[in-house]
Protein backbone atom coordinates (compact mmCIF):
# COMPACT_ATOMS: atom_id res chain seq x y z
CA UNK A 1 0.00 0.00 0.00
CA UNK A 2 1.36 3.42 -0.87
CA UNK A 3 1.11 5.73 1.62
CA UNK A 4 1.65 9.76 1.73
CA UNK A 5 2.49 10.65 4.86
CA UNK A 6 2.13 14.62 5.81
CA UNK A 7 4.13 16.08 8.83
CA UNK A 8 6.88 12.98 9.49
CA UNK A 9 9.17 14.84 11.51
CA UNK A 10 6.68 16.23 14.10
CA UNK A 11 6.54 14.55 17.70
CA UNK A 12 3.38 12.30 16.53
CA UNK A 13 4.68 12.08 12.39
CA UNK A 14 7.84 10.80 13.84
CA UNK A 15 6.53 7.50 15.67
CA UNK A 16 3.65 7.18 12.93
CA UNK A 17 7.02 7.13 10.22
CA UNK A 18 8.37 4.30 12.62
CA UNK A 19 5.19 1.99 12.48
CA UNK A 20 4.45 2.00 9.04
CA UNK A 21 7.88 1.59 8.16
CA UNK A 22 7.84 -1.57 10.23
CA UNK A 23 5.15 -3.18 8.29
CA UNK A 24 6.59 -4.70 5.09
CA UNK A 25 3.38 -4.03 2.97
CA UNK A 26 3.70 -0.45 3.07
CA UNK A 27 5.59 2.19 0.71
CA UNK A 28 5.69 5.36 2.48
CA UNK A 29 6.95 8.84 0.63
CA UNK A 30 7.24 11.69 3.11
CA UNK A 31 6.06 15.23 2.44
CA UNK A 32 6.70 17.76 4.51
CA UNK A 33 8.56 21.15 4.80
CA UNK A 34 12.11 20.10 5.89
CA UNK A 35 15.36 18.84 3.46
CA UNK A 36 14.74 15.32 4.18
CA UNK A 37 11.03 14.99 3.21
CA UNK A 38 10.63 12.91 -0.05
CA UNK A 39 8.56 15.44 -0.80
CA UNK A 40 9.61 19.07 0.27
CA UNK A 41 5.62 21.29 0.40
CA UNK A 42 4.36 23.69 2.90
CA UNK A 43 0.98 23.29 3.63
CA UNK A 44 0.24 26.72 4.53
CA UNK A 45 1.46 28.54 1.96
CA UNK A 46 1.33 25.92 -1.00
CA UNK A 47 -1.34 25.97 -3.61
CA UNK A 48 -4.09 22.97 -4.09
CA UNK A 49 -2.63 22.76 -7.59
CA UNK A 50 0.96 22.16 -7.05
CA UNK A 51 -0.06 19.13 -4.02
CA UNK A 52 -2.44 17.27 -6.65
CA UNK A 53 0.62 17.37 -9.26
CA UNK A 54 2.74 15.67 -6.34
CA UNK A 55 -0.34 13.28 -5.00
CA UNK A 56 -0.94 12.09 -8.69
CA UNK A 57 2.91 11.17 -8.99
CA UNK A 58 2.41 9.14 -5.25
CA UNK A 59 -0.87 8.06 -6.38
CA UNK A 60 -0.91 7.44 -2.57
CA UNK A 61 -3.59 4.68 -1.21
CA UNK A 62 -3.83 6.44 1.84
CA UNK A 63 -2.71 10.13 2.94
CA UNK A 64 -2.15 10.66 6.82
CA UNK A 65 -1.65 14.39 7.63
CA UNK A 66 0.04 14.36 11.30
CA UNK A 67 1.46 18.09 10.43
CA UNK A 68 0.33 21.21 12.84
CA UNK A 69 0.83 23.86 14.78
CA UNK A 70 0.36 23.73 18.58
CA UNK A 71 1.65 27.22 19.72
CA UNK A 72 1.72 30.81 17.82
CA UNK A 73 -0.86 33.29 17.89
CA UNK A 74 -4.20 32.72 16.37
CA UNK A 75 -3.49 33.63 12.84
CA UNK A 76 -0.53 31.23 12.64
CA UNK A 77 -2.70 28.44 14.15
CA UNK A 78 -5.27 29.05 11.43
CA UNK A 79 -2.88 29.15 8.53
CA UNK A 80 -1.04 25.46 9.71
CA UNK A 81 -4.03 23.70 11.63
CA UNK A 82 -6.69 24.86 8.88
CA UNK A 83 -5.62 26.52 5.51
CA UNK A 84 -3.29 23.27 5.28
CA UNK A 85 -5.92 21.14 5.96
CA UNK A 86 -7.98 22.74 3.46
CA UNK A 87 -5.37 22.52 0.77
CA UNK A 88 -5.16 18.71 1.72
CA UNK A 89 -8.71 17.94 0.93
CA UNK A 90 -8.92 20.38 -2.36
CA UNK A 91 -5.67 18.56 -3.34
CA UNK A 92 -7.61 15.04 -2.99
CA UNK A 93 -10.32 16.23 -4.17
CA UNK A 94 -8.99 17.08 -7.55
CA UNK A 95 -6.81 14.25 -7.80
CA UNK A 96 -7.80 11.08 -9.21
CA UNK A 97 -6.11 9.02 -6.82
CA UNK A 98 -8.98 7.89 -4.70
CA UNK A 99 -7.01 7.81 -1.52
CA UNK A 100 -8.58 7.68 2.08
CA UNK A 101 -7.32 10.21 4.18
CA UNK A 102 -6.85 9.85 8.12
CA UNK A 103 -6.56 13.21 9.71
CA UNK A 104 -4.49 13.68 13.18
CA UNK A 105 -6.77 15.66 15.29
CA UNK A 106 -7.02 16.49 19.20
CA UNK A 107 -8.85 16.40 22.11
CA UNK A 108 -8.98 19.91 22.64
CA UNK A 109 -11.50 20.52 20.08
CA UNK A 110 -14.03 19.41 22.66
CA UNK A 111 -13.13 21.96 25.03
CA UNK A 112 -13.60 21.36 28.53
CA UNK A 113 -15.31 18.40 30.20
CA UNK A 114 -17.48 17.53 33.34
CA UNK A 115 -15.42 16.61 35.98
CA UNK A 116 -15.73 12.61 35.79
CA UNK A 117 -17.14 11.79 32.70
CA UNK A 118 -15.79 10.29 29.38
CA UNK A 119 -16.35 12.13 26.38
CA UNK A 120 -17.87 10.23 23.54
CA UNK A 121 -17.22 11.33 19.68
CA UNK A 122 -21.30 12.66 19.82
CA UNK A 123 -20.31 15.18 22.28
CA UNK A 124 -20.64 18.99 20.90
CA UNK A 125 -17.52 20.38 20.66
CA UNK A 126 -16.33 23.57 22.43
CA UNK A 127 -13.00 24.58 21.79
CA UNK A 128 -12.12 26.53 24.64
CA UNK A 129 -8.82 28.39 22.69
CA UNK A 130 -7.69 29.49 19.43
CA UNK A 131 -5.60 26.04 19.01
CA UNK A 132 -8.82 24.00 19.23
CA UNK A 133 -10.49 26.14 17.41
CA UNK A 134 -8.55 25.80 14.50
CA UNK A 135 -8.77 22.02 14.87
CA UNK A 136 -12.02 21.55 14.78
CA UNK A 137 -12.45 23.77 12.07
CA UNK A 138 -9.72 20.99 10.14
CA UNK A 139 -11.86 18.15 11.10
CA UNK A 140 -14.94 20.26 9.85
CA UNK A 141 -13.46 20.43 6.39
CA UNK A 142 -12.67 16.49 6.66
CA UNK A 143 -15.87 15.46 7.48
CA UNK A 144 -17.32 18.03 5.21
CA UNK A 145 -15.03 17.06 1.94
CA UNK A 146 -16.82 14.13 0.51
CA UNK A 147 -13.70 12.28 0.71
CA UNK A 148 -13.05 8.61 2.44
CA UNK A 149 -11.88 10.24 5.59
CA UNK A 150 -11.64 9.40 9.15
CA UNK A 151 -9.98 12.57 11.82
CA UNK A 152 -8.55 10.54 15.06
CA UNK A 153 -8.90 13.10 17.94
CA UNK A 154 -6.06 12.29 20.00
CA UNK A 155 -6.15 13.02 23.52
CA UNK A 156 -2.72 13.74 25.61
CA UNK A 157 0.22 12.24 23.87
CA UNK A 158 2.81 11.42 25.94
CA UNK A 159 6.22 9.05 26.02
CA UNK A 160 9.54 9.48 24.20
CA UNK A 161 10.13 12.70 22.40
CA UNK A 162 7.14 14.65 24.68
CA UNK A 163 8.25 18.44 23.50
CA UNK A 164 10.20 20.47 26.41
CA UNK A 165 7.26 22.59 26.57
CA UNK A 166 4.00 20.04 27.47
CA UNK A 167 3.37 19.89 30.83
CA UNK A 168 5.40 16.47 30.83
CA UNK A 169 7.81 17.92 29.74
CA UNK A 170 8.18 21.07 31.86
CA UNK A 171 7.81 18.29 34.75
CA UNK A 172 10.53 16.29 33.97
CA UNK A 173 12.80 19.42 33.27
CA UNK A 174 11.75 20.77 36.60
CA UNK A 175 12.52 17.45 38.34
CA UNK A 176 16.10 17.21 36.18
CA UNK A 177 17.08 20.84 37.70
CA UNK A 178 16.38 19.71 40.83
CA UNK A 179 18.37 16.78 41.29
CA UNK A 180 21.27 18.97 39.52
CA UNK A 181 21.17 21.55 42.33
CA UNK A 182 20.79 19.03 45.08
CA UNK A 183 17.38 20.30 45.56
CA UNK A 184 15.47 18.32 47.82
CA UNK A 185 12.54 20.63 48.16
CA UNK A 186 10.63 20.80 44.65
CA UNK A 187 7.89 23.29 44.10
CA UNK A 188 5.54 22.65 41.32
CA UNK A 189 2.14 24.30 40.61
CA UNK A 190 -0.95 23.67 38.48
CA UNK A 191 -1.34 19.71 39.48
CA UNK A 192 -4.57 19.91 39.89
CA UNK A 193 -5.86 19.51 35.94
CA UNK A 194 -6.55 15.76 35.18
CA UNK A 195 -5.50 14.78 31.43
CA UNK A 196 -5.76 11.24 29.44
CA UNK A 197 -2.54 10.63 28.68
CA UNK A 198 -2.07 8.03 25.85
CA UNK A 199 1.51 6.65 24.62
CA UNK A 200 2.31 8.20 21.36
CA UNK A 201 3.40 4.35 20.40
CA UNK A 202 0.04 3.35 20.84
CA UNK A 203 -0.99 7.08 19.04
CA UNK A 204 1.10 5.82 15.81
CA UNK A 205 -0.70 2.09 15.63
CA UNK A 206 -4.01 4.05 15.87
CA UNK A 207 -3.36 5.67 12.71
CA UNK A 208 -1.32 2.63 11.03
CA UNK A 209 -5.17 0.93 11.79
CA UNK A 210 -7.38 3.76 10.90
CA UNK A 211 -5.34 3.86 7.43
CA UNK A 212 -6.29 0.37 7.07
CA UNK A 213 -9.68 0.06 8.45
CA UNK A 214 -13.32 1.51 6.45
CA UNK A 215 -13.75 3.38 9.53
CA UNK A 216 -14.96 6.98 8.91
CA UNK A 217 -16.27 10.01 11.14
CA UNK A 218 -14.29 11.07 14.26
CA UNK A 219 -12.56 8.30 16.46
CA UNK A 220 -11.51 9.01 19.90
CA UNK A 221 -7.75 8.32 20.99
CA UNK A 222 -6.84 7.84 24.13
CA UNK A 223 -6.18 5.99 27.55
CA UNK A 224 -9.28 6.17 28.67
CA UNK A 225 -8.37 7.10 32.29
CA UNK A 226 -7.99 11.19 32.97
CA UNK A 227 -4.88 11.29 35.46
CA UNK A 228 -4.10 13.48 38.12
CA UNK A 229 -0.62 15.63 37.27
CA UNK A 230 -0.07 15.62 40.55
CA UNK A 231 -0.16 11.93 40.76
CA UNK A 232 2.02 11.95 37.52
CA UNK A 233 4.94 13.83 39.28
CA UNK A 234 4.85 11.53 41.78
CA UNK A 235 4.91 8.83 39.83
CA UNK A 236 7.99 10.12 37.89
CA UNK A 237 9.70 10.95 40.66
CA UNK A 238 9.79 7.22 41.54
CA UNK A 239 11.08 6.44 37.90
CA UNK A 240 13.92 9.32 38.39
CA UNK A 241 14.66 8.20 41.82
CA UNK A 242 14.28 11.41 42.96
CA UNK A 243 14.09 11.58 47.12
CA UNK A 244 12.94 14.77 47.38
CA UNK A 245 9.66 16.43 48.33
CA UNK A 246 7.40 17.18 46.06
CA UNK A 247 5.80 20.61 47.50
CA UNK A 248 2.61 22.43 45.64
CA UNK A 249 2.59 25.93 45.41
CA UNK A 250 -1.39 26.07 45.62
CA UNK A 251 -3.59 23.33 47.40
CA UNK A 252 -5.95 20.91 45.45
CA UNK A 253 -8.73 23.59 45.09
CA UNK A 254 -6.41 26.48 45.36
CA UNK A 255 -6.09 29.24 41.95
CA UNK A 256 -3.02 27.99 40.54
CA UNK A 257 -0.47 30.88 40.82
CA UNK A 258 2.28 29.17 39.20
CA UNK A 259 3.06 26.92 36.28
CA UNK A 260 5.32 23.23 36.28
CA UNK A 261 8.45 23.84 37.90
CA UNK A 262 8.30 27.75 38.44
CA UNK A 263 11.40 29.20 40.08
CA UNK A 264 10.80 30.05 43.61
CA UNK A 265 9.70 33.69 44.68
CA UNK A 266 9.34 35.58 47.54
CA UNK A 267 6.09 35.38 49.55
CA UNK A 268 5.50 38.68 49.20
CA UNK A 269 5.92 38.27 45.09
CA UNK A 270 2.92 36.06 44.02
CA UNK A 271 3.55 34.89 40.62
CA UNK A 272 1.36 35.85 37.99
CA UNK A 273 -1.76 33.19 37.48
CA UNK A 274 -0.76 31.20 34.54
CA UNK A 275 -2.24 27.39 33.74
CA UNK A 276 -0.09 24.59 32.57
CA UNK A 277 -2.28 23.44 29.73
CA UNK A 278 -2.83 26.13 27.04
CA UNK A 279 -5.36 23.54 25.34
CA UNK A 280 -8.56 25.42 26.67
CA UNK A 281 -9.55 21.80 28.10
CA UNK A 282 -10.04 23.21 31.90
CA UNK A 283 -9.44 20.73 34.92
CA UNK A 284 -10.72 17.80 33.44
CA UNK A 285 -10.50 15.75 30.19
CA UNK A 286 -11.07 11.65 29.80
CA UNK A 287 -11.87 10.11 26.61
CA UNK A 288 -14.09 7.85 25.90
CA UNK A 289 -12.37 4.70 23.89
CA UNK A 290 -15.12 2.36 22.41
CA UNK A 291 -15.24 3.76 18.93
CA UNK A 292 -11.45 2.87 18.55
CA UNK A 293 -11.89 -0.50 20.02
CA UNK A 294 -15.08 -1.42 17.75
CA UNK A 295 -14.43 0.37 14.53
CA UNK A 296 -10.46 0.27 14.51
CA UNK A 297 -9.92 -3.25 16.88
CA UNK A 298 -7.23 -0.72 18.66
CA UNK A 299 -6.73 -0.59 22.58
CA UNK A 300 -4.16 1.72 24.25
CA UNK A 301 -0.98 -1.04 25.17
CA UNK A 302 1.49 1.01 27.06
CA UNK A 303 1.55 2.51 30.71
CA UNK A 304 1.94 6.03 31.94
CA UNK A 305 4.82 4.75 34.20
CA UNK A 306 6.31 3.15 30.97
CA UNK A 307 5.36 6.66 28.98
CA UNK A 308 6.95 8.59 32.23
CA UNK A 309 10.24 6.40 31.88
CA UNK A 310 10.82 6.95 28.36
CA UNK A 311 10.07 11.02 29.29
CA UNK A 312 12.47 10.65 31.91
CA UNK A 313 15.19 9.00 30.25
CA UNK A 314 15.49 11.74 27.67
CA UNK A 315 15.27 14.24 30.56
CA UNK A 316 18.07 12.51 32.69
CA UNK A 317 20.43 12.64 29.79
CA UNK A 318 20.57 16.65 29.83
CA UNK A 319 21.64 16.14 33.31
Amino acid sequence: MRVLLIGANGYLGRFVADRLLADPAVQLTALGRGDDADVRFDLATGSPGALTRFVDAVQPQAVINCAGATRGGARELIRHNTVAVATVCEALRRSGCGARLVQVGCSAEYGPSQPGSSTAEDAVPRPGGPYGVSKLAATELVLGSGLDAVVLRVFSPAGPGTPAGSPLGRLADAMRRAMQSGDGDLKLGGLGVQRDFVDVRDVARAVHAASLSAAQGVINIGSGRAVRLRDAAAVLARVAGYGGALNELDGPSGPLRAAIGHPRTDPDHVPPLTHPYPDGCGSWQQADVRTARDRLGWRPRINLEESLADIWMEAACRL
